[in-house]
Order: C-alpha cells, then structure tokens, then sequence
C-alpha cells in the first residue's frame, strides 16, 4: 500500500469519530491555507537549500553542509509526534530507510517540537535516520513553509489535548507545511513536494526516483 493510500484510510476512519462542528473548523482552516498560496512560496526545484544547524533528539548537532559532504540530503518537514498523519509518513520513510541510504544519501526529519518529544517518538518506532528540533520553525521559515495556525484550530488541538505550547517550547502557533526535499550535493534543490493538506505526504517511491536521476 503506498503511504498516501495508507494516509487516506486513516482520513476515512478518523473522519466519522470527530464531532461536525469540529470538523468544520478543520475543513475552513484547510481551505483558507490551500487559497493563501502558501505552498507556492515555498522553495522548489533549482533553488539552494538554507543552511542550518538544529539539534538531534539525542542532542547532537547536525549540519546540512556537513551532511552534504558526504551525499544528498533527503530532507522532510512534518507537523510533530502528535499528529498521526506525520506518523504514518514517518514510519513509511523509515521502512525505505535502507534504499534510500543505499542510493548515497541522509534522511533527515525536521519539526518545531522539542528534542525530548521527537526523542521518545524516535526510540518507540526504532527510526534509524535523525529527527531534529527546529524550535520556533525558523529553518522552516527560511525554506518558506512556515504559517501560524488560526485561533479556533488551535483551539481544537487544544481540545484533543496536543499542548502544542508545551512541545513546541512556548511556539505553540507555527508549524510547518508538509514538505519533503532531495537536495543534491552542491545544495540545490532536485526533486522538491510541497502540499498544505497535511494528510497528503510524498510518495518513497517518488523519493527514490529522484535520487535515481542523481546517480
């Protein structure tokens, strides 16, 4: 099953569990950031990746220019261990972990919560690549995928009992479109997917295509 079919089975069933006024809220915040243009000013194929340097949830320090060094970069953004659409993808990527390690390349995970959060997600479903804490998504930002999240959405959240406050170190507001990238070693954009609908990620498949075509 590919992750997107995976992602749309969990909608489904997820969908008739949550109360109509709920998922109104939902629905409306959806349609206003897909009309906003925010994906569209996101960086895409043949721009250079932003440097950073963020920290690891086992507290290390990772360099994108140092990744580089030795590869291309497959780089995704996701939403946070709370979010169980980013769990799904996340735990796709880790099952190509090994392909996409055998093509030369680093797979890295980026969200705006805490390193302990990303942490105990990381140890409870064994993922062997690093997942690194962009506090305040100004990595994000740079690669133009930042947007704050409306009041009454938060406030949904809320009421699941996500304290995005708590994890995401006082930033509760700002997350990340989902996004995942193939950076190619002289730091240029090759293969890029951006989507405001957070139940929608990029296809493995897709991913590994794309390092083909750097080999």
């Amino acid at each position: 099953m590919s992750v997107n079919a995976e992602l749309r089975a969990f909608f489904d069933s997820r969908r008739q569990q949550i109360p109509a006024d709920v998922r109104a809220v939902m629905q409306r915040a959806a349609l206003e950031l897909a009309d906003s243009g925010q994906a569209d000013q996101a960086l895409s194929v043949g721009a250079k990746a932003p440097a950073f340097t963020l920290p690891s949830a086992t507290g290390r320090t990772v360099d994108l220019a140092e990744l580089l060094a030795d590869g291309p970069v497959v780089l995704t953004f996701y939403r946070g261990a709370w979010c169980p659409y980013c769990n799904i993808a996340l735990r796709s990527l880790q099952q190509h972990h090994d392909a996409i390690t055998a093509r030369g390349a680093r797979l890295v995970a980026v969200s705006p919560q805490i390193p302990d959060e990303s942490l105990s997600y990381a140890e409870k479903n064994e993922l062997a690549f690093d997942v690194l804490s962009d506090l305040g998504s100004d990595t994000a930002k740079h690669f133009g995928l930042a947007f704050d999240l409306p009041d009454d959405l938060a406030a949904v959240y809320a009421g699941f009992g996500i304290d995005l406050d708590r994890s995401n170190a006082g930033h509760p507001r700002t997350m990340p479109l989902p996004a995942t990238y193939v950076i190619d070693r002289d730091g240029t954009i090759r293969w890029a997917f951006v989507d405001t609908d957070y139940t929608t990620r990029a296809e493995p498949a897709d991913i590994l295509a794309a390092l083909d075509q750097l080999i």
